[in-house]
């Protein structure tokens, strides 16, 4: 990529500007924050190419890796998303090991570049709006509030999606259902209903409960 402009006094003085601004920010420097500060979009660009700022992805910078964990780039990244599936799953502490990337149930018209990121690994579930309400809580994960699907949504879901499930983890999932003291059954069963698995509630389930 070439660059846009060479380094000299006034660059210096628009990355500190651009600095701040991420610190501001949450650590996110977003391509709406230059249109308010009237900086031309192509600085950030090549400031990208000589390692001053960070690409997370288009239209999202900062300025290094190193001040975020995973969990608080996810939220700053996908507010609107909802952890689901094995994600889910490892945050409610049904299964121990943690899922190889972040499973987020999002809006079906989401758009599908929001999604490609070479870090964190991320998969989305497009889901119709008014499934993407269906048991959708909140945790406090790391010291930040996730949306999540509460434990009978995520059961459902699993039941749901059984095939595209490593088998290990779908058995995990189900015994420590089975064994959590706090289930509630009422629930699990008006998502079955929601989610079209009440067979499978019925007959995988049911005979332990």
């Amino acid at each position: 990529m070439a660059t846009f402009y060479k380094r000299d006094e006034k660059a210096d003085e628009i990355l500190q500007t651009l600095k701040e601004q991420i610190n501001l920010h949450d650590g996110i420097l977003k391509r709406e924050h230059l249109k308010a500060l009237g900086i031309d979009y192509r600085r950030v660009l090549d400031f990208v190419e000589t390692k001053d700022l960070v690409r997370i992805r288009n239209g999202y910078y900062t300025d290094t890796l190193d001040r975020f964990q995973e969990e608080s780039l996810i939220h700053a990244l996908f507010p609107d998303a909802v952890l689901c599936m094995e994600s889910a799953l490892f945050v409610h502490g049904y299964i121990k090991e943690r899922p190889f990337a972040w499973n987020l149930a999002v809006d079906k018209n989401t758009s599908k570049s929001r999604f490609v990121l070479d870090y964190p690994k991320v998969i989305p579930y497009y889901t119709e709006e008014q499934s993407l309400l269906i048991g959708q809580t909140e945790i406090q994960y790391e010291g930040i509030d996730f949306k999540i699907y509460d434990k009978e949504r995520v059961i459902c879901d699993c039941l749901k999606y059984e095939a595209k499930m490593d088998r290990a983890i779908y058995r995990e999932a189900l015994l420590s259902y089975i064994n959590d003291e706090n289930k509630n059954i009422a629930n699990l069963m008006a998502y079955a209903r929601e989610r079209k698995v009440v067979k499978k509630v019925q007959n995988i389930i049911g005979v332990w409960l």
